[in-house]
C-alpha cells in the first residue's frame, strides 16, 4: 500500500509527463504550419494548444506514463488517462486522476465475511453472544481445567409417573420426604412435583413428572435404582411394609461388605435402595445407571462433565463392576453409580426415566466443554420458554441424558 505522500509525487510525474506531451503537439503545429499548412489550420492548432484540448484525437498514454501510476489508484487513474474523450480538458484529466488516487480503495470482502457482516448488521449493538468453543477455549486442557473449577452440584433427577397424589403420597409417608413445591403447567399439559429431604438449594431432590392422561411408563433395563441413606434400615423398611409399599429385599449385609442395605419399589415400579448411614447430610444419595462400556462412561462424566471418580468396585464372583461419579464426598453428596455388567453393552432404556439435572456457573462453556470432549448436546444452550431459566441439555455414550443448569437462573426459579 502506498503512502499519500508516494502518491502525490508520482501524480506530479503524472502531470509532468503530460505537459512533455503538450509541448510536442505545439512543436508539430509550428512544424505543419512552416510546411505549408494554411493559416486557418493553424489557428485553429494554436487556439486548441492555448485551450489545453487535444485537436483532432483522442490522447495515447506512454507505457512510461502508465507505470508511473500508483498501485494504490492505479487502474482507475490508468482507465482516466487512456480513455478520456478528446473534448475533455487536460487540467481536467489531470484533477480526476488526482481525486481517484487519493480515493480510499473499497476493501473487498469474501463470500463468508460478507455474510457475517450482514449477520452483524442484523444484530442488536448490545445483544449478548454465547462464547464459542474457539473464543471460549485455546485448548481441551483449559477446556477440562475450567468445567473442573466450575460450581457444580447435583440438583433433581426427573422421572415420570403414572399417578402422581399416589407417588407424593408414597413419598412423604413412607420414605420419609417433603412435598417442596408443585407446579402445573396446563398449557404443556403436565405437572411436576419436587420431593426431598431439604431445601432444593442446598439438597438433592426429586422432581415427579405427570402427563395428563398418561398413567403408564416403561422403566427398561438401563435405569437401577435411586439410594436413600437412613439411620436404620429395618425400622424404614416395616414402616413401607405397613403402608403396602412392596419389599424386594430384606434387610442385610451387602454381598462382599459389611453395610446393610435393602430393596423397595414405589407404586410405579421404581427401585430405592435403602442404605444404612447414620447422620448424613444428604439422604437421597444415589442414582444407578447401567453402561454398555465403563471406561467409557468414567473418561466422559469426568472430562465432559467435570465429575471426579470417586471409587471403582469390581465383583468378578457376581459379573459386574460399579463406579461412582459426583463432585464431592460420596458421605456428603449425592452420585452417579454407574454399572457393567460383564458382556452387556446395551440396555433398554424405557420411556419412563428422564435425566439429572446440575448446576452450572455457564451453560454455554458448559455445552462447548461436552462438544470439545466427543459429548452430544441435544438443546443448545439458552434460557427456557416461560421461565428464563437457562439450561443445556446433552446425552452420554450411552444415552442418558443430563441438563445442566444456570445457578443464578435457578436460584431466582426458587426465591
Amino acid at each position: 500500500m502506498f503512502s499519500v505522500g508516494c502518491q502525490t509525487q508520482r501524480l506530479l510525474l503524472v502531470a509532468n509527463c503530460q505537459r512533455a506531451h503538450l509541448t510536442r503537439q505545439k512543436r508539430r503545429a509550428r512544424k505543419s504550419g512552416a510546411k505549408g499548412q494554411s493559416s486557418q489550420e493553424l489557428r485553429i492548432a494554436r487556439a486548441a494548444t492555448r485551450t489545453n484540448r487535444a485537436p483532432t484525437k483522442p490522447a495515447k498514454v506512454s507505457a512510461r506514463t502508465m507505470r508511473a501510476l500508483p498501485m494504490a489508484a492505479g487502474r482507475g487513474a490508468a482507465v482516466a488517462c487512456a480513455c478520456a474523450s478528446p473534448a475533455v480538458p487536460r487540467r481536467s484529466l489531470l484533477l480526476s486522476t488526482v481525486a481517484a488516487a487519493l480515493q480510499p480503495e473499497p476493501v473487498r470482502l469474501s463470500r463468508s465475511a460478507t455474510g457475517a457482516a450482514a449477520k452483524l448488521r442484523a444484530s442488536p449493538p448490545d445483544a449478548a453472544q454465547p462464547a464459542t468453543a474457539a473464543a471460549a477455549f485455546a485448548s481441551k486442557e483449559e477446556a477440562f481445567a475450567w468445567a473442573k473449577s466450575d460450581s457444580r452440584r447435583l440438583l433433581h433427577v426427573v422421572y415420570r409417573v403414572g399417578d402422581l397424589d399416589r407417588t407424593v403420597k408414597f413419598y412423604t409417608e413412607c420414605l420419609g420426604m417433603k412435598l417442596l413445591r408443585k407446579r402445573d403447567i396446563p398449557e404443556e399439559k403436565y405437572t411436576n412435583a419436587f420431593l426431598g429431604y431439604g431445601p432444593e438449594d442446598s439438597h438433592f431432590v426429586v422432581e415427579l413428572t405427570y402427563n395428563y392422561g398418561v398413567d403408564k411408563y416403561d422403566i427398561g433395563a438401563g435405569f437401577g435404582h435411586f439410594g436413600i441413606a437412613v439411620d436404620d434400615v429395618a425400622k424404614m423398611v416395616e414402616l413401607i411394609r405397613a403402608k403396602g409399599g412392596k419389599v424386594t429385599r430384606e434387610p442385610g449385609p451387602v454381598k462382599g461388605g459389611k453395610t446393610v442395605i435393602a430393596f423397595v419399589e414405589d407404586p410405579d415400579g421404581y427401585k430405592f435402595e435403602i442404605l444404612e448411614r447414620p447422620g448424613t447430610p444428604e439422604p437421597l444419595c444415589q442414582v444407578m445407571l447401567r453402561v454398555g462400556d465403563l471406561d467409557r462412561a468414567i473418561s466422559f462424566y469426568e472430562k465432559a462433565c467435570g465429575m471426579e471418580l470417586l471409587r471403582k468396585r469390581d465383583n468378578p464372583e457376581y459379573k459386574y463392576t460399579v463406579a461412582m461419579m459426583g463432585y464431592g464426598p460420596e458421605d456428603k453428596n449425592a452420585v452417579l453409580e454407574l454399572t457393567y455388567n460383564y458382556g452387556v453393552t446395551e440396555y433398554d432404556k424405557g420411556n419412563a426415566y428422564a435425566q439429572i439435572a446440575i448446576g452450572t456457573d455457564d451453560v454455554y462453556k458448559t455445552a462447548e466443554v461436552v462438544k470439545l470432549f466427543g459429548g452430544q448436546v441435544v438443546r443448545e444452550p439458552g434460557p427456557l420458554p416461560g421461565i428464563s431459566t437457562k439450561i443445556t441439555s446433552i446425552l452420554d455414550p450411552d444415552g442418558w441424558k443430563s441438563v445442566f443448569v444456570d445457578n443464578i437462573d435457578f436460584a431466582k426459579e426458587l426465591e
